[in-house]
């Protein structure tokens, strides 16, 4: 990302410039319907069931929530989005009969069968790591904590689990989802969601406790934790010790020491930085690493002791994963190109080679389409949105041309 003095988004950065009349502009004049009905419809054909089955959900006029909305084809779609003006959309599984009939089923007849397997990684989920933002903001600085987590889930679902379809999209505010598309992912049931949230899941525990992340001997050595460690290091001196600093104040590495499984060290270590806190947090990890290689030796390599320094990166860079989100077939979730209420900005599709100079500071807001509409000479010159529209128009495209590979599933255990 471009160097910034310390920029910021804040959580209602844009909000002035949505309304259902500039809304109803961007749906008519800028939403990629065309590929949208392909991606959900699996085919570039005519509607299939994974269309007309689907549930669509709408909020509009200052919260109004319509649920269990549904379509025959693109084009009603198209002309119900532009007459309503939704302020979110969000995307549902495919049920058993179309959602618009929800109301007149039987009891047990109406049930969500497939849905593409979702993530949700929000920034809040790091306030207790970052130093720079909290809540709603982010910056230059945090950012990476979701390029960090792209590349861990990423990996992990083309490596370990064969998934090729695969969507990342910024949330429009201070996150990432995942959309993973392959038809045996769309097939899974709650269970199964679970069991691949479980694998990837490795940050566990509340503020209260200290030590987040437990291996094994067994399982520090899984081809994920490697993999996943080996990603982490690449950017944990500059995004934790550098960009947020999480040793520069006895509040910050009292958090740290906190997990370290050795109170002499620990004692030994905040004594030595009370007296001397200027040093860099580079400086002050090294050396922490190095008392702890030492102790390690001095019993006789104690598997907690050994293993601190990737246990200790793992948890404060590692992906934390809404797991709500995946686990749950009928849970919804933010569509991408709909315009996030609280930023203004559009939630926008980010190419798999692309995590680490995706930009969300230069994502387009809705009032930044519509100026770059109305002040253009030529009608058909591109906006902004052109770029991350063709990301979606080449995923879509591969897509709609994929035959699902089923490998054999990996171990789910550790």
């Amino acid at each position: 990302m471009a160097d910034r003095d310390d920029e910021k988004m804040d959580v209602d950065d844009g909000t002035d410039e949505i309304s259902t009349i500039t809304l109803g502009q961007y749906y008519q004049r800028l939403f990629p319907f065309t590929d949208y009905f392909k991606w959900l419809n699996y085919s570039a054909s005519e509607a299939t069931r994974e269309f007309t089955h689907r549930e669509f959900s709408f909020t509009i006029n200052d919260g109004v929530y319509l649920r269990y909305q549904s379509f025959k084809d693109g084009t009603e779609l198209q002309r119900e989005v532009v007459r309503l003006a939704p302020s979110k959309i969000d995307i549902g599984a495919v049920f058993t009969a179309a959602p618009k009939h929800a109301k007149s089923l039987q009891p047990g007849v109406f049930k969500p069968v497939s849905k593409e397997l979702v993530f949700d990684i929000d920034m809040t989920d790091y306030d207790e790591v970052r130093t720079c933002c909290s809540g709603g903001e982010i910056c230059d600085k945090c950012w990476p904590f979701m390029t960090v987590a792209m590349h861990v889930v990423d990996q992990a679902l083309r490596e370990d689990f064969g998934f090729t379809q695969i969507m990342w999209a910024y949330s429009g505010r201070r996150g990432v989802h995942c959309w993973v598309c392959d038809e045996r992912a769309r097939q899974l049931d709650d269970p199964g969601r679970r069991a691949v949230a479980g694998y990837l899941g490795m940050v566990r525990g509340g503020a209260e406790q200290s030590k987040k992340v437990t291996l094994s001997q067994r399982s520090g050595k899984h081809p994920h934790v490697i993999r996943s460690a080996k990603i982490v290091e690449d950017y944990f001196e500059e995004l934790l010790l550098v960009s947020q600093e999480i040793l520069l104040t006895r509040e910050r590495w009292t958090k740290v020491l906190a997990a370290l499984p050795d109170e002499e060290v620990r004692k030994q270590l905040d004594a030595k930085w009370t007296k001397n806190p200027d040093r860099s947090s580079v400086d002050k990890w090294s050396e922490m690493v190095d008392a702890v290689d030492r102790r390690a030796g001095k019993r006789n390599t104690a598997y907690g002791l050994a293993t601190f320094e990737r246990d200790m990166m793992l948890q404060l860079a590692y992906p934390r994963l809404d797991e709500n989100v995946t686990t749950h077939l009928n849970h919804l979730l933010k569509s991408p190109f709909c315009i996030h209420p609280k930023t203004g900005r559009v939630c926008t599709p980010i190419a798999s080679d692309q995590f680490d100079t995706f930009d969300p500071f230069s994502v387009p807001s809705l009032g930044q389409l519509l100026r770059e509409l109305n002040t253009s000479q030529d009608a058909t010159a591109p906006t902004s949105l052109a770029q991350y529209a063709n990301v979606f128009k080449e995923f879509v495209s591969t897509l709609c041309r994929s035959q699902d590979v089923k490998p054999t599933l990996p171990s789910l255990e550790f």
